[in-house]
């Protein structure tokens, strides 16, 4: 098994050759994986993709059927109370004990015999830090979602854990609450415990959250990077297209330069675009909604090295923004643009526009 340079960082936890097979197939197979003390760490991927799964064999809630997790260079047991008092996980269903919240908070102190004027410092301290100090006394049955989230959570942060498993902590919460729960974690979760792994099927959840992402597909680590290293070069059409890019038609590579290659698309447009292949080889190019730039044919000019000329399609709004499909002799481009340019551009369905892209905006993948 191969080791990542990176490795030569003394990691908090690791987990080496996991393999988890449920009714015969494979759920889980990681060659290599690392928490590192003071990161957030997303696993990030479509639902039943096994990131789940692979947590709970980080944190030794189940057994591999092969490989092994190591928590300070020794093996990780779910016995071993140094582990068990190390890492703690918030599971996706908030799993509250009757009783009231403070009651909540203080019985994993008790189990772990905490003097009571401890728990009642560690209590108020993660209370407050939550802003729920107003449910301490609260019966867990009368919470509301959102809350029952945020008690679970100071659950966990009460045992001051080394590593901190969050499994889709907004996944069953609506919109509304979802938001300000977002918002609450992007304000505390750094101080929740020295090492967070996160668990999540939201790309702009991972991004906002983290400081490395781990992409799964269908049990295996197909990415892993920085938020803008995934985002801005995704190195699959797995990875791009779940994490929002858009496909333009199949095309065939011309030219090779010193870090982009001219592709010529089967509707007979020709572009720049970043990465690598050979001439002649056939390659899918992405793109994100975002980074085509539309302007009226008359006042359309910028350094982007891709123009087209086309008609608007389709408007579409979105909250503040308008999906726009844009119709460019076969070939469609989706576009993402305020309600002010919007207005601005005086833009109706028919109206003439000119699309723009920057060659490092667009990524090719062989078919």
């Amino acid at each position: 098994m191969d080791v990542p340079p990176e490795s030569r960082i003394e990691a908090l936890l690791r987990g080496e050759g996991l393999l988890r097979t449920y009714e015969g197939r494979r759920v889980v197979d990681v060659d290599w994986i690392e928490v590192r003390t003071g990161e957030v760490l997303a696993l990030l991927g479509p639902n039943g993709a096994g990131k789940s799964t692979l947590m709970r064999l980080l944190a030794a809630l189940e057994p591999a059927d092969a490989g092994r997790v190591l928590y300070r260079g020794r093996e990780a047991r779910r016995s071993d109370p140094e582990f068990r008092r190390a890492a703690v996980a918030v599971l996706q269903k908030s799993y509250l004990w009757r009783g009231t919240v403070v009651q909540n908070l203080e019985f994993g102190l008790k189990v772990r015999r905490v003097s009571a004027q401890v728990r009642r410092e560690r209590v108020r301290g993660v209370l407050e830090a939550l802003q729920i100090t107003h449910l301490t006394e609260a019966p867990v049955d009368t919470l509301s979602g959102g809350e029952a989230q945020r008690v679970a959570l100071a659950r966990a942060m009460a045992l001051e854990p080394e590593i901190l498993f969050l499994d889709e902590p907004t996944a069953d919460l609506d919109v509304t609450v979802r938001r300000g729960w977002l918002a609450d974690l992007e304000r505390i979760v750094r101080h929740a415990a020295p090492a967070i792994v996160l668990i999540t099927h939201d790309p702009g959840e991972a991004f906002a959250l983290a400081d490395r992402v781990v992409v799964i597909e269908e049990g295996r680590i197909v990415q892993e990077g920085a938020p803008p290293d995934i985002f801005e070069a995704p190195a699959t059409e797995f990875v791009a297209s779940f994490t929002g890019a858009e496909f333009m038609l199949d095309g065939e590579v011309t030219e090779t330069r010193e870090a982009t290659l001219i592709v010529r698309l089967d509707s007979g447009q020709a572009l720049e675009a970043a990465g690598r292949a050979e001439v002649g080889g056939r390659v899918r190019v992405a793109y994100r909604p975002e980074d085509v730039i539309i302007g009226l044919p008359s006042s359309s000019t910028t350094s982007a090295r891709n123009r087209f000329t086309g008609r608007v399609a389709r408007l579409h709004p979105q909250g503040g923004l308008v999906r726009t499909r844009l119709e460019i002799d076969g070939l469609s481009l989706e576009v993402l643009i305020t309600r002010h340019a919007l207005e601005e551009l005086g833009l109706a369905v028919g109206v003439p526009v000119v699309a723009q892209m920057k060659a490092t905006a667009l990524h090719v993948f062989p078919v």
